[in-house]
C-alpha cells in the first residue's frame, strides 16, 4: 500500500486496518492487488466512499 500520511499501526484492531485498506483500494487504485469480494460484502455499509463508485461497485456485486 502506497499511503505515506497513515501510521498503519494506530488503528486499534485489524478490521479497522482491512476496512482502512479496502477504502484506500477503491479510491486510489489497486497497485495491481485484487479486492477480497467477501470482505467487501462483509463491510459494505461501513465504507466511506464516493456514491458513484458506491453505485458501480453495487452493480458489479449484484451482477453475479
Amino acid at each position: 500500500m502506497y499511503n505515506w500520511s497513515t501510521d498503519e499501526k494506530s488503528f486499534k484492531n485489524e478490521i479497522e486496518r482491512e476496512i482502512w485498506e479496502l477504502e484506500q483500494m477503491i479510491n486510489f487504485g489497486l497497485n495491481e492487488k485484487k479486492i477480497n469480494e467477501k470482505k467487501l460484502r462483509l463491510y459494505w455499509d461501513r465504507f466511506v466512499i464516493d456514491p458513484h463508485r458506491r453505485r458501480f461497485l453495487e452493480m458489479l456485486l449484484n451482477a453475479q
